[in-house]
């Protein structure tokens, strides 16, 4: 399609995805108002939002209600398949992946989580919460229930220091106790931030995240990990694997 054929708000797109390439906007930016868009290019406010549409659906702008038009960063694709490989996925797509440590204690499991590890309500279980960065960005927040019956010694400070070490609850779990790391099930919902999850993301308290729940089994089938993380709405895009080697 010619300019002359593109439609006036293709145009206009266009345009604004130039100067985001050229970094006239940069990741973060605030674009001006609708008003100030449209006195810009000459046409009316109904005009812009198609422009501003196009170029959210190509992941350019994310809208945040109340607050305006920004530009979006670079979204990180996440597979959720049989094993659990965070860090392997952002480093091959080009992120850093780091974990930060925020909460590690030992606590007794309620009805819902025991349910998950399938253990008895009031057993021990360790609670292990840790902050997920990209390139130092804070993407999510996971928190993992452990049965304290299956790993005893968990949180005594040499095995924190490995898990710290390791950055991988996997490869932790591996070279501690010969335990693999295998997802059963995985859950995906979309909510609004909590409060203190908002702190941890950097996020304003209107803006939605992925919550994935997921039960992972060692090598013998047995529940080893009941997982709660929750995800930027804005930075990650979740999509299934099928396992085609049964």
């Amino acid at each position: 399609m010619n300019d002359e054929a593109m439609p006036i708000y293709a145009k206009i797109a266009a345009e604004l995805r130039q100067n985001i390439h050229q970094g006239v906007y940069q990741v973060g930016d605030q674009l001006p108002t609708e008003t100030k868009l449209a006195e810009q290019f000459a046409v009316n406010r109904h005009t812009i939002r198609q422009a501003i549409a196009l170029l959210k659906n190509e992941g350019l702008l994310r809208v945040d209600r109340g607050r305006g038009t920004f530009v979006a960063a670079k979204t990180i694709r996440y597979p959720i398949g049989k094993r659990v490989r965070y860090n392997q996925t952002l480093k091959t797509q080009g992120w850093q992946a780091r974990f930060q440590l925020l909460r590690t204690l030992e606590v007794p499991a309620d009805i819902a989580v025991a349910t998950k590890l399938e253990i008895n309500c009031g057993e021990p279980i360790a609670l292990i919460e840790r902050l997920g960065l990209a390139d130092e960005e804070p993407i999510s927040v996971g928190t993992g229930y452990f049965p304290l019956k299956r790993f005893p010694d968990l949180l005594e400070p040499k095995n924190i220091q490995i898990l710290r070490e390791q950055q991988s609850i996997s490869q932790f779990l591996q070279q501690v106790y010969g335990c693999d790391h295998i997802r059963r099930s995985t859950c995906v919902s979309a909510r609004l931030v909590q409060p203190h999850d908002a702190q941890w993301l950097a996020l304003g308290l209107n803006q939605p995240i992925l919550l994935a729940e997921s039960v992972n089994v060692d090598q013998t089938g047995n529940v080893i990990e009941y997982g709660v993380t929750r995800l930027r709405g804005d930075r990650m895009e979740l999509f299934f694997e099928n396992d085609l080697t049964k």
